[in-house]
């Protein structure tokens, strides 16, 4: 394909969203999705700050970011649990 295709494709679409709207309800999931996730990499961030100084790090990936996204700090404290108890 060529990249003037591929644009004008892309162009088309636009105006076609333009014109016909977004649907709502999978744009309102995604975006609370992509917040949901991103809180889940700073409690991870903020976690690994913290903890750090007594040597215990979790590694920051997308399963882990889902995981204390998702269930805010019970899914840190889960995954602190798990890292300390059941990894050695």
């Amino acid at each position: 394909m060529s990249s003037t295709l591929v644009i004008s494709i892309m162009i088309a679409l636009i105006v076609i969203l333009l014109f016909v709207g977004a649907p709502v309800k999978p744009m309102r999931f995604i975006a609370q999705g992509t917040v949901k996730l991103g809180i889940g990499v700073l409690f991870l961030f903020f976690f690994n700050v913290i903890a750090g100084s007594i040597g215990l790090h979790i590694p920051i990936n997308l399963f882990t970011a889902v995981v204390s996204g998702f269930l805010g700090l019970f899914g840190v404290a889960s995954l602190a649990a798990i890292h300390l108890f059941i990894i050695p």
